[in-house]
């Protein structure tokens, strides 16, 4: 059954992935997490936040542990349904609920906070996988600098987007729209020309 609702998130076929997923539930003591986070992985990759936030409490009340994918799918499923502060709130639940969060649920977090326009948050969440020796990856950093462009703090994202190459972290197109679109609000042309021209394609 797990290779079945595994094959559904795959697939993208969240309603067959969640009645797959009852039909194990039913009459099981114990849930099997690769079901779990499969299931919600599936809800998340369709922006079903309310599907996958109902899962989890399901799960919280049926005394199971959440792990770090089903948390992190989650918030996925929050965010891209534009329940971003709902996202933070499965991520604030996650320390208190003994889950371990890496580097994949901190960009998610991060995500969220840019998808509200919550730019500062976004800093200190970056600030605090550096402190929590977390390695940055894109998504987290890409995040951060849309968020400070988006809010019109350029000069902070031009900041983040230097140390990502100080720290050889990968830029994507992502990132380098949203440092270009900052130096274009400043008026600087040359440094976004030279930005554009540095690009990968």
């Amino acid at each position: 059954i797990n290779s079945a609702i595994s094959a559904c998130e795959k697939g993208s076929r969240w309603e067959k992935a969640l009645q797959l997923f009852r039909q194990v539930v039913q009459g099981k003591a114990v849930v099997d997490s690769i079901a779990l986070n499969a299931t919600i992985s599936a809800c998340a990759q369709v922006g079903e936040w309310t599907k996958a936030l109902e899962l989890l409490i399901e799960m919280s009340q049926r005394s199971e542990q959440s792990d770090t994918i089903a948390c992190s799918a989650a918030m996925s499923a929050s965010e891209k349904g534009g329940e971003w502060e709902l996202a933070l709130q499965i991520f604030g639940s996650m320390s208190q609920d003994k889950v371990q969060s890496d580097a994949i649920t901190w960009g998610a977090a991060i995500s969220a906070c840019e998808k509200g326009g919550e730019w500062e948050k976004a800093l200190k969440l970056l600030r605090s996988m550096v402190q929590g020796k977390l390695e940055l990856n894109t998504i987290a950093c890409s995040a951060a600098i849309s968020a400070c462009e988006k809010c019109g703090e350029w000069e902070q994202a031009l900041l983040l987007f230097s140390s990502m190459t100080q720290s050889k972290v990968e830029s994507n197109v992502i990132t380098f729209s949203a440092a270009i679109c900052a130096c274009v609000q400043h008026g600087e042309w040359e440094t976004a020309l030279q930005l554009f021209e540095t690009m990968s394609w």
